[in-house]
């Protein structure tokens, strides 16, 4: 079951994107800001980010901005009430942009095609930096050789 981060600041939205992903069959986790955003996927796998572009304290596309850089393999779905950022040069650096709606099927669609995208690319599950970095300490234990 692939695992969703749904990142918006508006507590509605996030319960009714919730259940209408669940429904789907994913799993979904929320946050209500970039910082808390980022507290999760650093100790969880996520599978694909849904993220607003107007959060309360600060800006969404300075959020992907600094996702794209700390999980470079992390597909984020653009999902804000505004039309008028899919041209700003930021906004691209996400999978795909949705405008939010009463309607998901669009964002059903696009959350779908991202993840069969990931899935033909090889990755089943992607694991953050937190989880490489145990993999790349238990790799350096395995390879002490002791006398």
């Amino acid at each position: 079951m692939e695992k969703i981060l749904l990142v918006d600041d508006e507590t509605n939205i996030r319960l009714f994107y919730k259940e209408v992903l669940c429904e789907e069959g994913y799993e979904v986790l929320e946050a209500e800001s970039g910082k808390e955003s980022f507290d999760i996927l650093r100790r969880e796998p996520i599978d694909l980010v849904v993220l607003d572009i107007k959060l309360r304290s600060e800006s969404g596309l300075d959020v992907l901005q600094n996702l794209t850089k700390e999980f470079p393999n992390l597909p984020v779905v653009l999902c804000t009430a505004y039309s008028s950022f899919q041209d700003d040069y930021i906004s691209w650096l996400a999978e795909a942009y949705i405008v939010k709606s009463t309607d998901t099927e669009e964002l059903v669609k696009e959350i779908k095609r991202v993840i069969n995208k990931k899935r033909r690319a090889g990755g089943d599950t992607l694991i953050t930096k937190v989880e490489m970095k145990k993999k790349e300490d238990l790799q350096i234990v395995s390879k002490t050789t002791y006398c």
